[in-house]
């Protein structure tokens, strides 16, 4: 969760070359790429049938790092970081093995402190840019439940990756063409390298000696962790109101997590949260 928020944090001064899409897709092509170098996947590693979902996790994959970073360029890191955990928190209260509808309302009124719509100072396009990435991670989830069932390893991720990086260059193009330098180009792959790709590797390493109860309830305290790291690199110092709604968005988290923990996964794979994050 630090190596994650810590690249998003780190990547923000840079938004004015080559802009946040470009940040984005130029992070997504280089973690395609070390994946591919590194896990090294083979045809045979997947399926026919599930060659299909790890195209669609690819674009989800890519939807959730382009919208998160349209939303920073937008809102602080642990506002835009809270509202995007709402795609998880959907997932663990509606899916399969849902926890208590209580927490619901603890996630409404973290979101009401966060955007304080009483203030008519909501950013709407920063808002609707980290809806858009919590409804991806929710998709993603999903489809890593499946990949990560089915295909072992890091195989799948190994192929969703590249199918990110394609997709992020194709969109960011524009922002890449006109405004990367080579000194920019080699520090989005050391951003690439710090997130997501470290992230993947530790989760990983983590779940394979954690319940996936204790690690999602460890993975809640992430919009707390982002805010930290929005004060300390940033220097974003939330208010009163939004520390509260993201305190609230953390308990219902933790307790969505701990009243639905998903059942023993169908293979000896990794579960799916162990590729749950870009």
């Amino acid at each position: 969760m630090t190596t994650v928020q810590l690249g998003s944090a780190l990547a923000v001064p840079l938004f004015g070359q080559p802009s946040a899409l470009g940040t984005a897709g130029l992070r997504l092509g280089w973690a395609g790429v070390l994946l591919l170098v590194l896990v090294r996947p083979r045809r045979r590693d997947v399926a026919r049938a599930d060659l299909l979902a790890c195209i669609v996790l690819g674009a989800a994959s890519a939807g959730m790092m382009l919208f998160f970073m349209l939303a920073l360029a937008h809102l602080p890191l642990g506002t835009a970081s809270a509202l995007e955990f709402l795609g998880p928190l959907a997932v663990s209260v509606y899916g399969p093995g849902h926890g208590r509808r209580v927490w619901i309302a603890a996630a409404a009124i973290g979101v009401v402190l966060l955007t304080q719509p009483w203030h008519g100072g909501l950013d709407a396009p920063g808002a609707g840019y980290a809806l858009a990435a919590a409804a991806c991670w929710a998709a993603y989830i999903l489809l890593t439940q499946r990949v990560g069932d089915r295909v072992t390893g890091l195989k799948g991720l190994a192929v969703s990756m590249p199918v990110a990086g394609l997709i992020g260059l194709l969109i960011a193009a524009p922002a890449i063409t006109t405004h990367v330098t080579w000194p920019t180009l080699w520090t989005m792959l050391a951003l690439a390298a710090l997130s997501p790709v470290l992230p993947f590797a530790l989760e990983f390493l983590a779940l394979r000696r954690l319940t996936t109860s204790a690690f999602g309830t460890l993975m809640s305290l992430e919009p707390a962790i982002a805010t930290l790291i929005g004060l300390l690199v940033l220097g974003q110092m939330p208010g009163l109101a939004p520390a509260v709604g993201i305190a609230c968005v953390v308990v219902a988290s933790i307790g969505v997590t701990r009243t639905g923990a998903r059942q023993a996964a169908t293979s000896a794979s990794a579960p799916p949260v162990a590729q749950a994050r870009v």
